[in-house]
């Protein structure tokens, strides 16, 4: 029996580590990556979406729309869509025009997850 409970603590330990570990390398909750692009949009302007964000480089990318949750709340989403650059907080923000068109390109969004690529040389 006091070998059960230890084989359970162990485990406990071994998961406590973990999870104190998994946020101390600077990821964001949204991507694996350290540098993570995030589309917030609504279920009913999806197809104005950037339809790149596949295509960066260098970055971990995510689509998130804000019909459920507090998404927008949380992060000041004003207009949809909204693309945010992290690296462990917030670095840019690209918001649609007033017809909620992207107007924010792939070279524009590359060259902010570039730049923070560079200075960290």
């Amino acid at each position: 029996m006091k070998e059960t409970w230890k084989i359970f603590g162990f485990y406990m330990l071994i998961i406590a580590f973990m999870l104190v570990c998994s946020g101390a390398f600077g990821q964001t909750k949204f991507c694996k990556e350290d540098i993570c692009v995030v589309e917030f949009n609504a279920a009913w302007n999806e197809s104005n979406g950037a339809d790149y964000l596949g295509k960066l480089t260098d970055c971990g990318v995510k689509r998130i729309l804000i019909d459920k949750g507090d998404w927008q709340k949380e992060y000041n989403i004003i207009i949809v869509p909204t693309i945010i650059v992290f690296n462990g907080e917030e670095v840019k923000r690209f918001q649609a025009d007033l017809s909620f068109k992207m107007l924010a390109t792939r070279e524009d969004v590359q060259e902010v997850v570039d730049e923070i690529i560079m200075s960290d040389f």
